[in-house]
């Protein structure tokens, strides 16, 4: 095994490196440490008062998928934990696992119990639970110590009675408890969610976690991809490495190439994605990165799901209106709507006598289930109360993701990859 260790070339060693660290999030979202007005930042300081200061807090942890949230959030439990392991407990529920509040009671007494040693009870009641807790919450408030609630999914728990946060943001008001509740959740709008009586023991904390910025972009591929000069890796190798993944990073292809890429794909959790495909086409022989390999790892990314859709999902009408839309953007309407969309399609076929012509009931279902497969979206969130046909939309693929689509399709019309090729 010794031998067979030593004999491993130094890229493959780069290699192991770059994926195991592509696959730790704390090593990810360290750099953020740095920062003092980071969300990492802003968050340890919350729940490190919370502590130090015996005081309550909740706040609320908002973004896409993928964004960060719950990888920023262990990374500060995690620190804390090592800064002040006898006075922080942690409770973790998940909305899709306990967004019934009975369930939830009873999985944070059963946490509480393991975490202090004590016999828990499977048939206690919500009330049992529910005053199990509150009375955990004095003993533990008594003792200096912060219990943090993560409620992971956090929609889920404001749907219904919402009785668990209500119990639970309630039995925070009193002067002996120390406690801090951590939502976690996709839906920007999620406070709006929540019953007057709750929302009026929330204490309206919110942090966004939005969009890198191309500096942060930046800062993170060098930060992930460059290899440390202290390891096991000969040191030549290592600021060779380093020396080239420097020039391919400032180049303007490559810069180019990481703006199409993250103009549909925004997230973090999206770029650790398509570093990990980029450094998996790494010649082993060659031993470097090269810009070929980010160029392969585009190319092999270029939002399959959405071309997906339009192959499996999209009837032949729904590429019509997809067509109409572009062609809508071609001639600089940058809002439109089911009419102005119709309008469009109208005159194609008056154009070109196209035999694929349906009723205007028939073209909304199409546009709805369009909405549906999130091929289009709202403009905004303003007109909820005005009907489809009439809001604007926006189509969420690119001019040549739809006429790959269109080329991908089997029954597609003749006249929709001519009218796209203008």
């Amino acid at each position: 095994m010794g031998r067979e260790k030593e004999k491993e070339k130094p890229s493959e060693k780069a290699l192991n490196l770059l994926r195991s660290r592509l696959s730790d999030p704390n090593f990810i979202f360290r750099p953020l440490s740095d920062s003092p007005d980071s969300n990492y930042s802003k968050l340890k300081f919350i729940i490190s008062t919370s502590v130090t200061e015996a005081c309550n807090n909740s706040i609320l942890l908002l973004g896409p998928r993928g964004s960060g949230k719950v990888a920023v959030l262990e990374l500060v439990l995690s620190d804390l934990l090592q800064q002040y392991p006898e006075a922080i407990s942690v409770i973790r529920l998940n909305g899709l696992l306990h967004s019934d509040d009975n369930c939830a009671l009873k999985e944070i007494a059963r946490q509480l119990c393991m975490e202090h040693q004590l016999l828990f009870s499977k048939v206690a009641s919500f009330d049992d639970n529910s005053q199990f807790m509150i009375a955990m919450l004095r003993e533990c408030g008594l003792a200096h110590k912060t219990i943090i609630f993560v409620l992971d999914e956090f929609d889920f728990f404001a749907q219904g009675k919402q009785r668990l946060l209500y119990s639970l943001l309630d039995a925070m008001q009193s002067v002996n408890s120390q406690a801090v509740v951590i939502g976690v959740s996709c839906r920007l709008d999620v406070d709006q969610l929540l019953e007057k009586r709750v929302r009026s023991r929330f204490s309206h904390r919110k942090l966004l976690f939005l969009s890198p910025s191309k500096e942060d972009t930046e800062r993170f591929m060098e930060h992930i991809l460059s290899l440390p000069m202290d390891s096991s890796l000969p040191h030549n190798y290592a600021a060779e490495f380093n020396g080239r993944l420097k020039k391919i990073l400032s180049d303007e292809r490559f810069k180019e190439l990481i703006d199409t890429y993250l103009s549909f794909n925004f997230t973090i959790g999206h770029l650790v994605r398509f570093l990990f495909q980029a450094v998996s086409y790494m010649d082993l022989n060659a031993g470097f990165l090269s810009l070929g390999n980010f160029k392969t790892a585009l190319s092999s990314n270029q939002r399959q799901l959405k071309l997906e859709s339009i192959r499996a999902d999209c009837s032949v009408l729904e590429l019509y209106m997809m067509v109409c839309m572009k062609r809508l953007e071609v001639k600089e309407q940058t809002s439109y709507n089911f009419y102005s969309v119709m309008t469009e399609y109208k005159s194609i076929h008056d154009s070109f006598q196209t035999s694929d012509y349906y009723a205007a009931n028939v073209c909304l279902r199409a546009f709805e289930h369009l909405l549906q497969c999130q091929l289009i979206s709202f403009i905004d969130n303003k007109g909820h109360n005005q009907s489809v046909e009439f809001r604007p939309v926006k189509l969420l693929i690119s001019s040549a993701e739809l006429h790959q689509g269109l080329k991908s399709y089997q029954q597609c019309p003749a006249i929709l990859l001519k009218l796209m090729d203008r």
